[in-house]
């Protein structure tokens, strides 16, 4: 059984930081590009960050360029999100998810999403 399971969420303050972990089982970790989705109440999931498989190529939604980054440990199956600086519009559950994404022109496209894993409930007070 495949498993994706988000952690490191909680409260903090604007300017505050927080790591996320994902911690998959039961796929090979290398096969897959992982990603970071959020969704925020009354809104529609969004894409937030991805890494991809061996950890070579990066990708951020505008929003969080300079604030969240992005990093694997295929050893471990673990992918982190480390967000700094955090504002309330990053408010939301987190999730994470095996993906396959590509580089388009300045930008990324997510051409597929195999498993999604459970989130994590990030909270930034103003």
């Amino acid at each position: 059984e495949v498993q994706l399971q988000a952690s490191g969420g909680g409260l903090v303050q604007v300017g505050g930081s927080l790591r996320l972990s994902c911690a998959a089982s039961g796929l090979i970790f290398d096969n897959y590009d992982i990603g970071w989705f959020r969704q925020a109440p009354g809104k529609e999931r969004e894409g937030v960050s991805f890494i991809s498989r061996g950890g070579g190529s990066t990708y951020y939604a505008d929003s969080v360029k300079g604030r969240f980054t992005i990093s694997s440990d295929n050893a471990k199956n673990t992918v982190a999100l480390q967000m700094n600086n955090l504002k309330p519009e990053d408010t939301a559950v987190y999730y994470c998810a095996a993906v396959s994404v590509s580089r388009q022109w300045d930008s990324y496209i997510v051409n597929g999403i195999y498993y999604w894993g459970k989130g994590t409930q990030v909270t930034v007070s103003s």
